[in-house]
């Protein structure tokens, strides 16, 4: 379901705001290892952050950070240039840089591989009560962020609305992060903003808690058409209460999210980080409840890039079956 390659828009790599979590200085040297997040609106940076207090707890010699970026494109290029060591970017978007299509036509980054696959986004369409719009047509002729510049809510954005037949040229696009997004609708200066994240993301809730919101129900042809263009996309339940105002579960575009490294990162560092995240998943889901869904029959089945040779040697320890495409 999720192993094919999506088109989608290309960003340009941005610089990442390096966010140290605050550790004590290590007694003697270690190595350094950052890991290219998103803004702190989201889901991506907890999870990075979770994933860096394994890393610090549990392997010896390393120290990780979290940093905060432009999301998933960016990320990709973080990847490539070696600015980072681990990124977490969405499945689209991490299959695209690697087959060099969509946004990284010309730009193919065959060195791209995954660790493992964390959890599904939801696309999220959120708007005010009292806005009028009550579905994907009515963001015709208004203010709609479409998320921040070189992320994966851009490209996501960027495919539903085309395969439902609006383009840009039909909104006022604002290139948005989750907070500025959030911010934007409670001041009235946007009528609409996208979010692909994991469910519930802390700006959302908070928009929740000052405002009275909707979130825009696809229908059923809008859901399918999207899943027809982007084959990483598919429908997941966004559960009612999730957030203040939101009572009914509602059907939305989820796709995965991909811890994605470079392929020369040496086997034993990335077998070492594998190792570490999945016995000691815990730690990570008492940061952020997404990380309930990171397990290794997630991986195997959302993955849409080879797997590093480091990571297959941990999954082949434990007995697990891995197809042949994750294969480099």
């Amino acid at each position: 379901m999720f192993k094919e390659v999506l088109r989608g828009p290309l960003g340009l790599i941005g610089t990442a705001a390096i966010v140290t979590l605050g550790l004590a200085a290590p007694a003697v040297a270690q190595q350094q290892l950052s890991i290219a997040t998103g803004g702190t609106g989201g889901v991506y940076y907890p999870m990075g952050g979770g994933l860096a207090e394994v890393i610090n707890n549990h392997i010896e010699g390393y120290s990780a950070t979290a940093e905060v970026t432009g999301a998933s494109v960016e990320n990709m290029g973080l990847i490539a240039t070696g600015d980072a060591d681990l990124a977490i970017g969405l499945a689209d978007t991490v299959a695209q840089a690697y087959s060099g299509t969509g946004r990284f036509e010309g730009q193919q980054l065959p060195m791209i591989r995954g660790l493992a696959s964390l959890y599904a986004n939801m696309v999220h369409i959120v708007a005010l009560e009292g806005s009028g719009i009550t579905s994907l047509a009515d963001l015709t002729g208004k203010r709609v962020s479409i998320g921040a510049p070189g992320s994966g809510t851009e490209v996501n954005t960027n495919a539903i609305l085309e395969a439902n037949g609006i383009s840009y040229d039909d909104i006022d696009e604002q290139r948005l992060n989750f907070n500025e997004t959030a911010d934007a609708l409670a001041n009235g200066d946007i009528d609409a903003g996208f979010w692909s994240v994991g469910a519930p993301t802390s700006s959302i809730l908070n928009l929740a808690t000052t405002q009275d919101i909707t979130i825009i129900a696809l229908s059923e042809a809008e859901l399918q058409a999207a899943m027809d263009a982007d084959s990483t996309f598919a429908t997941t339940t966004l559960a009612g209460g999730s957030y203040n105002g939101v009572d009914e579960d509602l059907t939305v575009l989820g796709i995965p999210n991909v811890l994605a490294v470079s392929s020369e990162m040496t086997d034993d560092v990335a077998y070492a980080i594998t190792k570490a995240m999945f016995e000691n998943i815990a730690d990570m889901q008492a940061i952020h409840p997404a990380a309930n869904e990171t397990t290794v029959e997630f991986t195997m089945s959302a993955t849409p890039v080879p797997l590093h040779p480091g990571a297959i040697r941990y999954y082949e320890e434990i007995g697990a079956t891995i197809p042949d495409d994750l294969r480099p």
